[in-house]
C-alpha cells in the first residue's frame, strides 16, 4: 500500500504533533479532535497550517492510515464499522489523570492495545508512536542516517501491516525497532522502563531485549501464566 494521506483522530497535543510530522514529511493531512470543526479547524490554522480540519468519518474515508491518538478512555466512543478494513496505527495509552480509574477502562488479562484490537475487530492495529513525549517526537525526528536519530517501537500482530508502519515511521523521522506481536506493546506503555524514553535504535532495541530480565518484565511474565 503506497501511504499517501494521513488521518489523525485527535487534535491534542500528540495529534498536533504527529499531523507536524506527516505535514513535514509531505502527506496529505486531515484531523479530528472532540470539538466543532469549525473549532478544531482554528486550532489546526494556528498550529500546522496545511492540514485539514474534518470530523472522523471525512478523516477515515480520505486516508490511507489513521492514527488514534485520543485518551485512551475514548475509544469506545468511535464506531467500530467506521474503522472496517482500515490500517490503524494505536497512539495511545492508559493515563490516570485523563482516563479515570484503570479498572473502568481496560481488562485486566491483555493489553491495551489488544483491547483495542478487540474493540475494532475487522481493524488492522499496529503500536507506534505511544513511549515517546510529543515534545520529543516533535523535537527530535531526524532524516534517515543522521547520527543524532532516534528510534520509535512498533509491533503488530500482521507483519505486512506492520512493516508498512515501520515505513511510515521512518519517513516520520524515525528509526524502528520492529516486533510482530501486539501484546508486545505492554513494553512501552506506563510503568515500563521505555515509558518516556527518547533513545537512539541500539539503546531502544538494548532495553527491550532486556525487558524480561526487568521487575517489569517479571511481572508482566507472570501476570500472563
Amino acid at each position: 500500500m503506497t501511504i499517501k494521506r494521513v488521518g489523525i483522530l485527535g487534535a491534542g497535543k500528540v495529534g498536533i504533533v504527529l499531523a507536524g510530522l506527516a505535514l513535514d514529511a509531505g502527506y496529505e493531512v486531515r484531523i479530528s479532535g472532540s470539538g466543532t470543526v469549525k473549532k478544531i479547524d482554528l486550532i489546526i490554522k494556528t498550529l500546522v497550517p496545511g492540514a485539514i480540519a474534518s470530523e472522523n468519518r471525512d478523516v477515515v474515508e480520505n486516508s490511507d492510515i489513521i492514527l488514534l491518538a485520543i485518551p485512551l478512555s475514548r475509544y469506545k466512543n468511535i464506531d467500530p464499522q467506521l474503522l472496517k478494513g482500515k490500517l490503524v496505527i494505536d497512539a495511545m495509552n492508559y493515563w490516570w489523570e485523563t482516563d479515570g480509574i484503570r479498572e473502568e477502562v481496560l481488562e485486566p488479562d491483555s493489553t491495551s492495545s489488544e483491547q483495542v484490537q478487540a474493540y475494532f475487530k475487522d481493524t488492522t492495529i499496529v503500536k507506534a508512536f505511544n513511549h515517546m513525549g510529543y515534545h520529543n517526537l516533535q523535537e527530535d525526528a531526524r532524516p534517515k542516517g543522521n547520527p543524532k536519530r532516534k528510534a520509535l517501537f512498533v509491533t503488530g500482530d500482521d507483519h505486512k501491516a506492520v512493516d508498512e508502519v515501520a515505513h511510515f515511521v521512518d519517513t516520520m523521522g524515525f528509526d524502528q525497532v520492529v516486533h510482530y506481536n501486539l501484546a508486545d506493546g505492554i513494553m512501552t506503555e506506563p510503568g515500563s522502563p521505555l515509558f518516556g524514553a527518547s533513545l537512539k535504535y541500539d539503546e531502544l532495541k538494548h532495553i527491550i531485549d532486556h525487558f524480561n530480565e526487568t521487575e517489569f518484565g517479571k511481572q508482566v511474565a507472570a501476570s500472563q501464566k
